[in-house]
């Protein structure tokens, strides 16, 4: 009945879809298995991709080939640059999609690409043979065969939904839970834990008063995640803000006896940067409010996220409080926020590649390795189903330096030091964010997923040449063109900034903190003559080379210096046991994690820098 299959892909969350489309887009035979083609990329918690850092990654997935930047561009409500008034490394893009047409472009996507086929039923487990896996077996007792297999099975494995006093199990609102998985796996010898995340209550946007709540509008010239040529945000919804109060957390408190995360029904840790409403109340209690987030979930819909009060507390306790929140006297549920607990996998037990130690072609990715939010799961997704394919046909992995991407900082944290709680991704974590801007996800990853062999992205590469030559030119006429002080000099001490008492180069005037691009081609004729040439995009990059250089330039001196570290490979056979100057705990993590190179044996938590140089000295460096 099924042939055998290259890749099999199991969830089709963002995860899911994105392992799919990369490993059909190099040429792999796939197939997309679901427990429902109807919720194909559904958006379970709130309809928004993007965010600080977050934005960075989608991007980033769109550079390398993905599709969530181009869905997203499709069918965005709303567009915001975030950190604006930051430096460039802060800089982030979020977007408002509609939930529906989200859904319904991804599956249209997917179904267009004739290397994917889907299957909708539950997997209930795996095909393996010698320490390798060999395909799927269904709930119906079918066994699929594949070389490689992707588990992107979000929050399903064994999944239960908590409101209030109230248990059941599901993966989702509406969906039942995925079983026979995380059974299958410990009994192979891998290692589980229990995770939770949570959702706020859904409310009729008809029954709300707009005039009590704050406006927050999209960009007045909106952009966007791709680097294609994805159509132009011409409208936009826009969001709104309003707050809870003392007496609405007075109200909630009232709940917290039959909470499950209080009464301790509820055993898996939560986010910790998206706590629930109770949550937030119980560990800043000094808090007198809290800030809430009223967002459209499409154009054509009256049904409203309250992002910020996600909670698992009784529905009539939620909706009582609620109905306390200004702008929210009279409102009208369509459902109330839960918790939902599930399995997920100590990520330490993977490669960099997301490969699993234990058994070969096996790869995991999303939040079956403990991460939270779509962006983090659809990079993980990209970059499994690369190594998926690239595993079939006996090929180099793709490893992303975290000098290189957010994707590999993620990753890297995820495979060296773990997590005990759901991992979200900051633009603080990566070590070289200004080299890791959102503007110039394209130079650094284009090039490397067209060398791999990613299908259609030669008019990309074109755009990255033309983009890079772009910023040479326009950097090449700053250094070169000179102004006069009456030019400039009455702007500059307007801007409070020293005049100037000659001929000089616009590249110094530049380097000023209080001068950008704009203002100068307001004031020199010239400098806006020459740039009507170049893209605003194209321009926003030469900006940024110039004013950052001298950061760019050190934060490339570290790059070179780790890069050092990482060209010291270590083989997996390397017994560490018998190493003993090695402190034991460095042993010990080191045999389990199995790093591929010095440079990241140096990050894995519990080896030290003395430890790395008893490896250095016994590899003779």
């Amino acid at each position: 009945m099924f042939p055998e299959y290259d890749v099999i892909v199991v969830g089709a969350g963002h995860s899911g879809c994105e392992a799919a489309v990369a490993a059909a887009n190099m040429g792999s035979r796939v197939l997309l298995a679901t427990m429902n083609m109807t919720t194909i990329a559904q958006m379970s918690c709130n309809p928004a991709m993007g965010g600080v850092a977050k934005g960075q990654i989608v991007r980033e997935i769109d550079a390398l080939g993905g599709y969530s930047g181009i869905v997203t561009d499709h069918t965005m409500v709303q567009f915001r640059m975030l950190n604006r008034s930051k430096g460039p490394a802060m800089w982030s893009p979020r977007a408002q999609s509609d939930r529906l047409l989200f859904a319904q472009k991804w599956r249209s996507m997917l179904e267009q690409n004739p290397n994917i086929d889907f299957w909708q039923e539950m997997v209930t487990g795996l095909v393996v043979k010698d320490g390798r896996v060999k395909g799927v077996r269904t709930g119906m007792g079918l066994e699929i065969p594949a070389k490689a297999v992707v588990l992107t099975n979000g929050t399903f494995l064994n999944g239960i939904i908590h409101i209030g006093e109230k248990q059941f199990g599901g993966g989702r609102a509406g969906e039942k839970a995925a079983k026979g998985i995380t059974e299958q796996l410990v009994e192979l010898g891998f290692e589980a834990g229990r995770m939770k995340t949570g959702t706020p209550p859904r409310v009729d946007g008809r029954t709300l008063n707009w005039d009590a709540m704050e406006v927050q509008p999209g960009d007045e010239n909106p952009g966007k995640f791709s680097y294609t040529d994805t159509p132009k945000l011409e409208k936009q919804l826009p969001c709104h803000i309003t707050y809870t109060s003392p007496e609405v957390h007075e109200i909630l408190r009232t709940g917290f006896d039959r909470s499950p995360m209080f009464n301790g029904r509820i055993q898996g840790l939560g986010p910790r940067y998206c706590p629930s409403i109770e949550d937030k109340i119980d560990r800043f209690a000094d808090k007198d409010r809290h800030q809430l987030f009223v967002e459209p979930e499409g154009w054509d819909t009256v049904e409203i996220y309250v992002n910020g009060f996600s909670s698992s507390l009784p529905e009539d306790v939620q909706y009582k409080a609620l109905r306390t929140v200004p702008g929210f006297e009279n409102m009208k549920m369509f459902r109330p926020g839960y918790a939902i607990e599930y399995d997920f996998f100590p990520p330490t037990q993977l490669k960099t590649t997301l490969e699993t130690h234990l058994i070969k072609n096996l790869f995991f990715a999303g939040q079956i390795n403990g991460t939270t939010g779509y962006e983090e799961a659809g990079c993980q997704g990209l970059m499994a189903g690369i190594n998926a394919h690239l595993a079939v046909k006996e090929e180099e992995p793709f490893i992303l330096k975290r000098s290189e991407a957010y994707i590999g900082v993620l990753i890297d944290d995820l495979v060296n030091k773990g997590t005990k709680e759901p991992y979200r991704m900051f633009t603080s974590r990566a070590e070289y964010r200004i080299l890791l801007r959102q503007d110039n996800a394209d130079l650094r990853l284009t090039p490397l997923a067209h060398k791999l062999g990613m299908n259609g992205l030669e008019e990309r590469l074109e755009r990255v040449r033309r983009k890079e030559d772009a910023a040479r030119d326009i950097e090449k006429f700053f250094r070169e063109y000179s102004v006069e002080p009456e030019q400039l000099n009455r702007y500059l001490e307007e801007q409070g900034t020293a005049p100037i008492n000659q001929k000089v180069k616009l590249h110094g005037i530049l380097l000023r903190p209080q001068i950008d691009i704009p203002a100068l081609r307001r004031l020199v004729p010239g400098v806006d003559i020459f740039l009507q040439a170049y893209e605003p995009e194209f321009v926003e990059l030469a900006e940024i080379n110039m004013k950052y250089e001298g950061y760019i330039g050190r934060e490339r001196e570290q790059v070179e210096k780790m890069n050092r570290l990482e060209a010291v490979r270590l083989s997996d056979s390397f017994d560490y046991q018998q190493l003993h100057a090695l402190s034991k705990e460095a042993r010990d993590k080191l045999t389990k994690i199995k790093p591929r190179t010095i440079g990241q044996a140096s990050r894995i938590s519990g080896v030290s820098p003395a430890d790395i140089s008893v490896l250095l000295v016994h590899m003779g460096r």
